[in-house]
């Protein structure tokens, strides 16, 4: 796997420069891998899905804002020259997408939100037992409960707890305090980018409301529900995902 402005990211058709490129970004504690095969590869688009600072085999040290991480992405496609690229986020790679489509919109194709709001308060309890080593445990746990639907597999949400085990507390916990200090509601509809907007039935971290609301007031935007899939919606129903990202990205 490559590395360019010390992340490392899994690329797929890198020699194909004429497909629209694709940027993959993960959420809080998360790493390229929180990407099913099906979107990482997917047909005819020149794909990069990273591993942010500080997570996955990216070195660093996480950080603790979301500009900070958009300034990690930007550089990341200055390091692979790449001007401008559909983003893909979820959950707090979505606040990470709709920054970036804020900061610098001419760099952004479309974008695509999956498990996403213009605001991402973290209850308080997550952030109390993320700030500790003794309590990480427990934090994973409470997260790996609310991140899936009920008809998840045991063994999906048993990978999803040993991933979420190996990155480093004080990472997981400085990612909670940039989603809960994101807000951008006051100035989401000044986003112009084409956007599709992904949401799960059963999503607890972040209820179908939010992703409405965002349909709302990002004025070229589409929302599509995903039946019975929770906050981890792209794990959990990956052909139906990639399906709809396909024809979405293909219309751009």
């Amino acid at each position: 796997m490559p590395t360019a402005a010390s992340l490392y990211y899994f690329c797929h058709e890198a020699k194909a420069p004429t497909n629209t490129p694709i940027i993959l970004i993960h959420g809080a504690g998360g790493s390229h891998l929180h990407y099913p095969p099906e979107l990482r590869r997917l047909n005819g688009f020149q794909v990069a899905a990273l591993d942010l600072p500080g997570h996955g085999k990216s070195d660093g040290l996480g950080k603790q804002s979301i500009n900070e991480y958009v300034k990690s992405i930007q550089d990341f496609m200055d390091a692979i020259n790449l001007p401008a690229a559909v983003i893909i986020g979820h959950s707090m790679g979505s606040a990470i997408a709709l920054q970036l489509a804020l900061n610098t919109p001419d760099r952004v194709l479309g974008l695509i939100l999956l498990g996403s709001g213009s605001r991402l308060r973290v209850a308080p309890s997550v952030l109390e037992e993320s700030a500790t080593e003794a309590t990480f445990p427990l934090a994973v746990k409470r997260l790996v409960e609310w991140s899936f639907s009920a008809e998840t597999s045991s063994r999906l949400k048993e990978l999803a707890t040993q991933r979420m085990s190996e990155t480093r507390p004080t990472v997981l916990h400085g990612d909670f305090m940039a989603c809960d200090s994101f807000d951008i509601s006051e100035n989401v509809s000044e986003i112009k980018s084409r956007t599709l907007i992904l949401c799960g039935t059963e999503d607890k971290m972040t209820p179908i409301k939010y992703s409405q609301a965002l349909h709302g007031e990002i004025p070229n935007s589409e929302l599509e529900l995903i039946e019975g899939a929770g906050h981890m919606l792209a794990l959990e129903k990956p052909r139906e995902v990639a399906e709809i990202i396909e024809r979405f990205v293909e219309k751009i």
